[in-house]
């Protein structure tokens, strides 16, 4: 078994050392070109400025490569190029600490929820920068709330209510903050068929004759917001119902123009409130086909004297629209639907980020309760979202929220149960993994969804080298101006090749030149393991990267030395041009055979037990019948206590089956009484071999001995002068506790005799109660029997009778 786990520990050891050479291949594998591509390849990768780094033979591309690998080949820290990304805030107000009661009240612009405000990252492809994010919900924040009603005729009782919801509302949100403006609208459908009836009648009253309804209409934007809650009621008095056909309203329609006609709603950059109440679902985009309108929907306003015109001409809008307008806008909505539509805007509330739905009644009684629970429930919950990021640019979240819950993922991105006051953080990492194509600068935004602040992030990537801007272009270095000199190596001009840029890629005569790439005028040209470019061999890459020919004619390698164990030199040694270079206290040509005898040593601190020599750390036991890492095994071998056992019981005690011939047989020991056990050596104590033994004679009688050999000659038995026998067993004790338990027992059974025979009696005698008192006499006469009296009455004879 230990052979198995030592082969598993030594082969997940050479997957562990593969995968490691491969993970650190990949500056190598880039085939950089210049320190500009190098320090894109990943973070890693660093490239050597050291204008003599290269050897005979190795190409541009080895400058590119792990800082240790590029130390341990002989380029100093100081010649090494490797930047490091940074982050530095630009802009860092504080946290506004904003409260109800005071006298100066702050405008929405001069209140801060988020910090920091603007940064700045510079990114390195494969180093990720973070940063901390804070948000705080300032209190007595100020709050835009538009309340957006379908007014179809089913809505006509919920009309009735809302026409006081302005002072009402004012009334109730004061408690949450003292700037708050209100603005209501109305939608109904488009006013084409066969959303509505279009004859003349109907488009004038779409209602029943006897109800008075106002002509249909898309959306009509009532009253901007306003800090007058009088004015609100006063116009929504004057609301009347109107009608259509379907089912489904256009409430998207009214949404969209909502959410992208600032100018006439009002919004400010406030906490944006939009309450959609209906009692129908809704359309969207595709729907529009029904009436014959193929355009989407443009997302622009379209507004004239408060009247949406265009519904006849754009389709519904789709979701997706909606929720990239209100996201936009930072506005936040809450459905205020009765419960027969609850599970449809319920689905339709999983779609739209910062919204939530609440259950109208019938007659919109409970629409101001309905209002403060949303909101509570949407300001309670922060979510961060950010624009598109460039290509190859990634963003990770993680929230530290209220009582310290981290969240990650997903769930990084957002805390909940935030209360008035609260501060929570979030740790942003943003990473790239390439430079983009055009400029080299980006700007990304990350804003809580459903708040106008937002947090400016400028991305700044490092595409190229501090040491490139020193270049020198058309440098006589590199063949006569035919590239760059740049960091230490030639950046060719375009059609140009070579080390030192001296080839074109359209003259090269090879003929010319092959001769320079052949070993002692051989005829394999760079060994057959490179290609021969402008007279200089320049070797072939393998599969491997950490697997490289080197030398003038690539005729040196570092992958075919000797191995031990299926490792290159046994992986105590490195490899060079086919010959392994031994670490320390290894020799050998795999560098296999250890010098240290450290592994050798015995617990008794002696090197194999003294029955064998130490060879390359394993022990080579020179009698045969021993075995184990240090010679300790002997499977042939009895037992020492065993052995031994008869000589020692007839020289200590004169007992045992060699009492006879003791003098004969058991004189090759040396035997040393002691008292008792604890007198007797102890293994910790000797520098030699020693084993305690316990043994048993005839009598059952226990002796205690050590036995212990000293320098393979002197054998020493340490024996317990005293036997340790077993005591007899207490007669006594024993007969009276048998005759105790038979008495006991005997009167366990009579007691239990004496119950049944009780038990039986009383039923008994309770069966003869029941039939005593179920026994009836017969009292009835006997049919046959005629009674010698008769009786008869004297009527003259005052009325008595005569008996005979």
């Amino acid at each position: 078994m230990d052979l198995k786990l030592l082969s598993i520990a030594t082969l997940l050891g050479i997957l562990c050392f593969c995968s490691a050479q491969q993970e650190g291949s990949d500056c190598i594998k880039a085939n950089a070109q210049s320190c500009g591509e190098c320090i894109q390849v990943a973070e890693k990768c660093g490239w050597c400025t050291d204008a003599d780094f290269l050897k005979q033979g190795e190409s541009k591309s080895a400058r590119c490569d792990e800082l240790k690998s590029l130390i341990t080949k002989g380029c100093s820290k100081a010649k090494i190029e490797n930047p490091r990304g940074s982050i530095s805030i630009d802009k860092d107000k504080p946290v506004t600490n904003r409260k109800k009661d005071v006298a100066e009240k702050l405008k929405p612009d001069q209140i801060t929820q988020i910090q920091p405000q603007k940064l700045s990252l510079n990114l390195r492809s494969g180093e990720a920068q973070t940063f901390k994010l804070k948000f705080k919900r300032a209190e007595d924040y100020p709050i835009d709330l538009y309340y957006l009603m379908d007014l179809s005729f089913s809505m006509k009782d919920d009309l009735e209510n809302v026409k006081n919801l302005g002072t009402d509302l004012m009334r109730e949100m004061q408690e949450i903050t003292s700037d708050f403006r209100i603005g209501f609208g109305s939608f109904v459908e488009k006013t084409v068929m066969p959303y509505i009836s279009t004859t003349p009648a109907r488009l004038l009253n779409p209602c029943t004759s006897n109800e008075n309804c106002t002509s249909p209409f898309s959306y009509k934007n009532v009253l901007k917001l306003t800090e007058n809650g009088q004015q609100f009621n006063s116009l929504v008095s004057k609301q009347q119902i109107s009608g259509n056909l379907d089912s489904p309203e256009g409430g998207f329609d009214a949404i969209m123009q909502v959410a992208v006609c600032g100018d006439a709603i009002g919004w400010r950059n406030v906490t944006r409130l939009l309450v959609f109440s209906t009692d129908a679902g809704f359309h969207f985009a595709g729907d529009g086909k029904l009436g014959g309108i193929v355009l989407p929907n443009d997302g622009k306003c379209h507004l004239e004297n408060n009247m949406y015109t265009m519904s006849h001409y754009y389709d519904y809008p789709s979701i997706a629209h909606l929720v990239q307008k209100l996201s936009d806008n930072n506005i936040q909505t809450i459905f205020a639907v009765t419960e027969e539509f609850q599970p449809v805007y319920k689905e339709l509330k999983n779609l739209i980020p910062k919204s939530a739905v609440g259950t109208l009644s019938s007659n919109s009684s409970n629409v101001i309760k309905l209002i403060i629970d949303s909101y509570n429930s949407l300001s309670s919950e922060v979510i961060l979202e950010n624009n598109k990021v460039p290509e190859g640019v990634s963003i990770k979240y993680k929230s530290i929220c209220k009582n310290g819950v981290v969240g990650t993922g997903e769930n990084g991105r957002k805390c909940s149960n935030i209360s008035i006051g609260d501060e929570v953080s979030f740790d942003i990492t943003i990473e790239s993994q390439k430079c983009p194509s055009q400029g080299k600068s980006e700007t990304i935004r990350i804003k809580p969804l459903g708040f106008n602040e937002d947090v400016e992030i400028v991305l700044n990537f490092i595409c190229e080298c501090e040491c490139s801007k020193g270049g020198e272009p058309l440098s006589k270095i590199c063949h006569n101006g035919n590239g760059t000199f740049e960091c230490g190596a030639c950046r060719c001009n375009e059609g140009r090749i070579g080390r030192l840029c001296e080839c074109s890629t359209d003259e090269v005569r090879t003929d010319d030149l092959d001769g320079n790439c052949r070993k002692d005028n051989g005829t394999d040209i760079c060994s057959n393991n490179g290609d021969c470019v402008c007279g200089t061999c320049e070797c072939k890459k393998r599969e491997n990267p950490e697997e490289r020919y080197s030398g003038k004619f690539c005729d040196c390698d570092n992958f075919n030395c000797d191995r031990s164990n299926n490792k290159l030199c046994g992986g105590h040694g490195r490899c060079e041009c086919r010959v392994c270079i031994c670490d320390a206290n290894y020799t050998g040509s795999a560098c296999d055979c250890s010098l240290d005898t450290s592994t050798c040593l015995a617990a008794n601190k002696q090197i194999c037990n003294g029955r064998g020599t130490c060879e390359c750390g394993v022990c080579k036991c020179t009698n045969p019948k021993f075995q184990g890492p240090t010679c300790e095994i002997c499977p042939t071998c009895p037992g020492v206590c065993a052995e031994h056992k008869e000589c020692v019981q007839c020289r200590a005690f004169e007992t045992g089956e060699k009492k006879d011939t003791c003098q004969r047989d058991c004189s090759y020991f040396n035997l040393i009484r002691v008292k008792d056990r604890d007198k007797l050596p102890q293994p910790a104590d000797q520098s030699y071999p020693l084993s305690h033994c316990k043994e048993r004679d005839a009598n059952d009688c226990w002796f205690y001995y050590t036995y212990a050999v000293r320098n393979d000659t002197m054998r020493e038995v340490y024996v317990v002068e005293t036997l340790e026998c077993p005591a007899g067993p207490d007669i006594i004790p024993i007969v009276a506790g048998v005759v105790a338990g038979i008495v006991l027992i005997g009167l366990a059974l009579l007691l239990i005799w004496k119950l049944l025979m009780i038990i039986h009696d009383r039923r008994e005698f309770a069966k003869f109660e029941k039939e005593k008192m179920n026994a009836k006499w017969d009292t009835q006469e006997n049919p046959i029997y005629k009674s010698p009296i008769n009786k008869f009455q004297n009527p003259s004879y005052g009325r008595k009778g005569v008996v005979l």
